[in-house]
């Protein structure tokens, strides 16, 4: 089953946007060496697939648009923020469990789409 592909943003102010205009938005930053990032993307993006359709997602590469990383205080790859109603919610950096992160997204996304 093939979901909806990453997002790719290129500019402070189109992400900004797109925060503000949905309801929910996952944003994974990452830099194409790093070798974590290229295994953790497919399973974060089959996560939202089969548990949280309704949160769209977008993809940050910190090598080419390093003011949005900056802009959002990400200094390390893979850092995930979840955005509900237009606020972060959940950070998770470097090491974490999908499990982690799904029960965090879930109590969170249950409230706001049930």
């Amino acid at each position: 089953m093939t979901g909806k592909s990453y997002r790719n943003i290129s500019g402070i102010k189109e992400l900004e946007a797109l925060v503000q205009k949905e309801d929910a938005v996952l944003v994974y930053f990452s830099t194409a060496e790093c070798s974590v990032c290229k295994v953790l993307k497919p399973k974060v993006a089959a996560l939202l697939d089969e548990c949280f359709p309704k949160i769209d997602r977008v993809y940050i590469d910190m090598n080419q648009t390093p003011e949005i990383a900056a802009q959002n205080r990400v200094f390390a790859a893979p850092t995930i923020i979840v955005f509900f109603a237009g606020k972060e919610y959940i950070r998770k950096s470097r090491s974490f469990s999908l499990n982690e992160l799904k029960s965090e997204i879930e109590r969170i996304y249950l409230r706001m789409f049930s």
